[in-house]
């Protein structure tokens, strides 16, 4: 089973000898490696390179430890680089393995050396072009691109997008949708057949690489259960609104535990900085800014999300929002949670602010769609209550209502598109209909 990956071939095959190093992120187990060793390496190999141009390192693997020091790193694959006249290919993959040591050359303690002292070395030399890939963001999107002080390309990988995963789907297409919004869009699954396969591979996935890697980076010791627990309450409030402050006293009713806020906030940067879930801020549309607090969390799969709730909390509603925005986030917008505010009287002749939810405001460049997420439309009073907040926008703007039904897309008279979830996630152009 191959899956093409063509939205991050792409991207390689255009960024191919631009004399920049190629940092390929995401979560562990999405696919970056297949990607570089293995799709990318074929589209080399039949242009022409031959395979003693290209040099394969994969850090995550035992019999690669030692090179996960620097200094043996950067010997190993200048070693390779024989041939003046040749173009190298060097890709080195979980680039994060790499430790940091102290200088052997010089008598300073407080010296070091580290991964990007490698990669700027390789940049260097004429006839390199240096791949990386890794799965902690703070690391490699903030600190390599800072010191490549615009020298590096950030390309991010995603689990199978729908239309990704229902090319390789082999089961009954209409079934595919209940498929992914329960398993997610980790390559391996679609390998596996039965439930009790795909489950305990996507809980191992959590417990033995996502949790343990937080743990290590950040040597955490004593919380692992707390993180643990954190995993869960963001996974069963996908969709709904909340805060570290919230999440503390989640902790206290809940848990009996004392937490503080600013260790949960800590927590969910680690998550965030793995690429397990992500963070959407509130903007307020009429008002033209953004709301520091509450922030909606998604996760990057939502495979990962059912399964570590042991797949018991299976709401529709919220699975396909979590998709949507993965999906949005995947093709390159921003995203935001949108809010719509509206003055409204009381029966009593009071006087007060009523805030309406738009599930997705999405911005690139000078595009801006406004997006519900909406599982059912079953009638027009249904229907008037998903569309309250777009009608209230005070702009011309692409408005979208997504539903769950496999439905031929239309507008009503306030302009508003209406197209089915399916539809929606396999033609990346409908968002523009």
């Amino acid at each position: 089973m191959e899956f093409a990956r063509t939205q991050y071939m792409e991207k390689l095959i255009n960024k191919k000898d631009n004399g920049r190093v190629k940092i390929i992120t995401g979560i562990r187990r999405c696919g970056k490696s297949y990607l570089l060793f293995e799709l990318y390496t074929k589209y080399l190999l039949d242009n022409g390179i031959s395979a003693d141009q290209i040099i394969h390192l994969a850090l995550d693997e035992f019999s690669n430890a030692k090179y996960r020091n620097p200094v043996e790193l950067d010997k190993y694959v200048r070693e390779k680089i024989v041939d003046k006249t040749k173009q190298y290919y060097v890709m080195i993959d979980e680039i994060q393995f790499v430790t940091e040591i102290r200088n052997p050359y010089l008598d300073d303690k407080n010296t070091k050396l580290g991964f990007i002292d490698v990669i700027i070395g390789l940049m260097k030399i004429k006839n390199v072009d240096v791949y990386v890939t890794g799965s902690n963001s703070k690391m490699l999107s903030t600190d390599i691109l800072t010191q490549f002080r615009d020298r590096g390309d950030d390309i991010r990988v995603y689990p199978l997008s729908f239309a990704e995963f229902i090319e390789a789907y082999e089961g009954n297409e209409r079934n595919a949708w209940l498929d992914y919004y329960t398993y997610g869009g980790m390559p391996y699954v679609l390998k596996l057949q039965s439930h009790e396969e795909k489950s305990q591979y996507l809980r191992d996935l959590f417990q033995r690489t996502y949790l343990k890697d937080v743990l290590e980076r950040h040597n955490i010791q004593n919380d692992a259960m707390i993180l643990d627990d954190l995993l869960d309450i963001v996974a069963s409030s996908i969709g709904s609104l909340t805060n570290p402050t919230k999440l503390s006293n989640t902790f206290l009713s809940e848990k009996k535990i004392r937490i503080n806020s600013t260790t949960i906030d800590n927590y969910l940067g680690f998550f965030a900085e793995a690429f397990l879930i992500s963070k959407a801020k509130r903007y307020n549309v009429k008002g033209r800014k953004y709301m520091q607090s509450p922030v909606k969390y998604y996760y990057t799969d939502v495979g990962l999300r059912n399964a570590k709730l042991g797949f018991r909390q299976q709401e529709e509603t919220h699975i396909m929002e979590n998709v949507l925005y993965c999906d949005l986030i995947r093709r390159g917008y921003d995203v935001d949670v949108g809010v719509v505010e509206q003055n409204i009287k009381t029966d009593e002749g009071k006087k007060i602010r009523k805030q309406l939810e738009v599930d997705f405001v999405v911005n690139r460049g000078e595009q801006r769609y406004y997006i519900q997420s909406a599982l059912l439309i079953v009638n027009p009073e249904k229907r008037e209550q998903e569309i309250a907040s777009l009608i209230r926008i005070p702009d011309s703007f692409g408005k979208i209502v997504v539903v769950r039904d496999y439905i031929k897309p239309w507008k009503d008279n306030n302009g508003i598109l209406y197209i089915g979830v399916e539809q929606f996630l396999l033609d990346e152009n409908a968002i523009m209909l």
